[in-house]
């Protein structure tokens, strides 16, 4: 699930609080090189207005014809494009692409509002759909899910399942948190510096004035979490790292020129860090783009947290950061 899926049941409801028909299409399962993954949220008005995506479009002009024309399901039901290279190519699916989707109408709403409010509380909430009755409910859910399809039960996860905590409120943090949040990161914000604090202003993060070791204690970050340093004050930027290069988050980086990174290095081996541990410091943070800007500064550290998050091996990093392993720190959501 990422943002985007919000906004397309925000849409849906506000359309079935108009009285309209509507439908909810989910992606299940794709084969080759489909361009959007399993969860991935369509949802269709009976004038033909969508909201959301589950292809590059041909899927979903076919699907909008087929409502137009009446083909409107009344309870869910599987649909599957792709399925022979001449149909691939018609449905506009890349190399061999195949897409196999659920289709759904929408009726009551209240598992809409219901999933808006706890994601908006930063709870991370599972939809369950019944295909045999057409039921949903709402779920608690944990960051090492993923959406599951058995054939006759969906269950797809909406809300944060990456964690972001920055520590620093300056100007570079507020670009890479709007970013982040643009990803579907949770985003934690912390600086115990008044002159800072006080100025924070980017909606849907959490600030926390707290000391920054601290912090990372009580978050109790896991393989799902990402920290970055970037408050330029040694005092602080050290403090978060003897902890988070301890913790199982899946990248610790901090900002600093390579003489800087190479100097904070030799101050982390005074404490009790082993060499692996200093060895996972992404420092200097970010991929190489030749950034130089606040916001383009940013571009390079969210591409390299979105890499390593994605096991991607990095060809394009800075002389002297940590490298991911090739596997990948985890699974794909």
């Amino acid at each position: 699930m990422d943002s985007l899926d919000l906004q397309v049941l925000t849409q849906a409801r506000d359309w079935r609080a108009q009285g309209r028909g509507v439908w909810l299409v989910t992606v299940i399962e794709t084969w080759g090189s489909a361009p959007r993954p399993p969860g991935a949220l369509l949802a269709m008005c009976d004038d033909g207005q969508v909201a959301g995506s589950v292809s590059g479009g041909c899927v979903e002009d076919d699907l909008i014809e087929r409502v137009r024309h009446g083909e409107r399901v009344a309870k869910p039901s599987l649909v599957t494009y792709g399925v022979t290279k001449e149909e691939a190519a018609r449905f506009g699916l890349p190399c061999g692409g195949n897409l196999r989707l659920v289709q759904e109408p929408l009726g009551d709403t209240p598992w809409i509002t219901q999933i808006l409010e706890r994601t908006a509380r930063h709870e991370l909430v599972a939809r369950r759909l019944d295909l045999e009755t057409g039921q949903v409910s709402v779920e608690p859910a944990s960051r090492g899910e993923a959406f599951v399809f058995d054939g006759k039960t969906l269950r797809a996860l909406f809300g944060p399942r990456w964690r972001l905590l920055i520590i620093g409120a300056g100007q570079l943090s507020r670009a890479v948190a709007q970013m982040a949040l643009a990803l579907d990161f949770e985003v934690v914000c912390c600086d115990p510096r008044e002159e800072y604090h006080l100025t924070w202003d980017v909606p849907n993060t959490t600030f926390s004035k707290a000391m920054p070791d601290d912090l990372v204690l009580e978050l109790q970050l896991d393989p799902h979490c990402a920290v970055i340093a970037v408050t330029h004050d040694p005092k602080l930027d050290d403090m978060v790292l003897l902890e988070a290069l301890k913790s199982p988050a899946f990248y610790v980086g901090a900002l600093g020129s390579r003489g800087n990174t190479a100097k904070r290095k030799e101050r982390l081996a005074l404490f009790d860090l082993t060499a692996a541990e200093i060895g996972r410091l992404h420092g200097p943070i970010g991929l190489d783009l030749g950034s130089k800007t606040p916001a383009e500064i940013a571009v390079s550290i969210v591409a390299e947290i979105v890499a390593v998050k994605n096991g991607i091996v990095l060809t394009q990093k800075k002389e002297g950061s940590a490298m991911p392993e090739a596997s990948g720190v985890c699974a794909r959501g």
